[in-house]
């Protein structure tokens, strides 16, 4: 396994993380004893990044994160997030107000089962709250010892900037993938951030560290994927990438992708990481896995690596 430092944290963290969303059991194939399965398997061939957050599975990936790390918590940084509270009909509100970030710090911990987060990080913007107050009480919450990074994730440059005014920031936490490079919308949620051509750049130039999420665009770039397998009580099923037009042009670039993997002899999701890692600026990727299969394949990315004309090649397929 690769590591590398996360932005100006002192976290080494393995290039490859986990992804917890999953483990919420909002996806058709997870369930909690698979989830447990793979987390310590992941924790076993070197993955030490671990990204969870409250609203999957609302408490739910929390809770499963938590039994699965019991014993091991020496080996391992849990991030996870504030930020999206949700009400008893499960609607969902942006709230980065010190009351409530107050409240989360503690029910997160008490799921996790844990006194600590090595990384918090504030999940999606909130334009009701001043930032200075945002992070002046993660700041508190260092102090206490209940978090020991802050970071960010779905925030543009503006935001960033604005953002470092109140505190040290360590990473941001963004969408991107071969499809996703910069997408406007994840799921029906606009984006003000643009991954490849804003974020990346920055990043690199001013030591912060970039953690994206769903490098696989949710299933698209793995050799198994099967829209028809999604049903409606997936989350994946409202993905604008896996809809209408967008999912025949995305299905075409996928099948390009797949026949340069074959060539290689690899499989897809290996060849897909490895393009990624290539990136500068880039930390640790967070891909989520359902079974301990995944976990395997996913870590044995890093034993092989993509020469820079198979990334030309790649790149050029990409954008036509």
């Amino acid at each position: 396994m690769i590591y590398r430092k996360l932005g100006s944290s002192n976290l080494k963290v393995s290039v490859l993380g986990f992804g917890c969303w999953p483990a919420g059991n909002d996806w058709t194939e997870a369930n909690d004893k698979s989830s447990i399965e793979s987390i310590r398997e992941a924790i076993q061939l070197g993955i030490n990044f671990f990204d969870v957050a409250p609203v999957y599975g609302f408490g739910h990936a929390e809770k499963v994160l938590g039994e699965a790390v019991k014993g091991k918590r020496d080996q391992v940084y849990i991030a996870s997030k504030c930020g999206l509270r949700w009400d008893d009909s499960k609607t969902i509100i942006r709230n980065l107000s010190r009351k409530s970030i107050l409240e989360e710090i503690d029910l997160t911990l008490e799921r996790l089962g844990i006194n600590y987060l090595d990384l918090y990080q504030l999940h999606w913007p909130d334009p009701n709250t001043p930032l200075e107050e945002t992070i002046s009480t993660l700041n508190d919450l260092k102090k206490e010892g209940k978090i020991r990074n802050i970071g960010l994730s779905n925030y543009n440059v503006f935001l960033i900037e604005e953002a470092k005014k109140y505190g040290e920031i360590v990473s941001d936490q963004v969408l991107y993938n071969m499809i996703d490079r910069n997408s406007d919308h994840y799921h029906d949620l606009p984006l003000n951030y643009r991954t490849e051509r804003e974020i990346l750049p920055y990043s690199e130039e001013n030591n912060l560290g970039v953690i994206p999420y769903s490098p696989l665009c949710q299933g698209l770039l793995t050799d198994s994927f099967e829209i028809e397998k999604i049903d409606n009580g997936d989350v994946r099923i409202d993905n604008p990438e896996l809809q209408g037009i967008k999912l025949q042009k995305n299905l075409k670039k996928a099948v390009e992708v797949r026949e340069i993997a074959k060539e290689l002899g690899k499989p897809m999701v290996q060849l897909v990481l490895n393009w990624m890692v290539a990136k500068k600026g880039i930390s640790t990727i967070i891909a989520g896995s359902t079974n301990v299969n995944e976990v395997r394949e996913n870590v044995a990315a890093f034993d092989w690596k993509l020469e820079s004309c198979i990334i030309d090649k790649i790149n050029k397929i990409l954008e036509s």
